[in-house]
């Protein structure tokens, strides 16, 4: 298969910068370099209220990648409710309610973190920027599992 690998791509409506440092604070991810700004483009004539937002920026999170981006004003704003969610895959209990409990705050608990029958602890949320998590622990998989 030719595919190397997927990732999500969040879009925002001028809340990147905001997001990404909060991303970075709950989820510790680490930002690749600084953000490119569509006023970094050499030689576009970008609207000055577009400037400063985020064309690019990419966060490494754990083993995965997750790409941010404001849209230029004007563009239509994402879909609140978009039909995709980003899931986080654990392997310590404790690790997962941290993180959930930093994605949560501002934010919207949709299923608290529980045990479930398909042997996973698993909780859903959309945080303070509307973007919709899926935290997963497969039971065998856990470390901490008191938690």
């Amino acid at each position: 298969m030719s595919i190397k690998s997927l990732n999500p791509y969040l879009m925002f409506n001028g809340t990147a910068d905001k997001a990404i440092k909060f991303y970075e604070s709950a989820l510790g991810a680490k930002s690749e370099g600084p953000p490119m700004r569509f006023g970094d483009v050499p030689g576009d004539n970008v609207a000055p209220e577009n400037k400063d937002r985020i064309m690019h920026a990419t966060l490494r999170i754990g083993g995965g990648v997750l790409m941010i981006s404001d849209i230029m004003t004007g563009m239509p704003v994402p879909n609140e409710e978009g039909h995709a969610e980003t899931c986080l895959h654990f392997d310590d209990t404790a690790e997962m309610a941290r993180v959930f409990d930093a994605l949560a705050a501002g934010g919207k608990v949709t299923m608290p973190l529980q045990d479930t029958f398909w042997g996973a602890k698993y909780g859903t949320l959309t945080d303070a920027f509307g973007i919709r998590w899926m935290f997963n622990c497969q039971r065998e998989n856990c470390q901490d599992q008191k938690a």
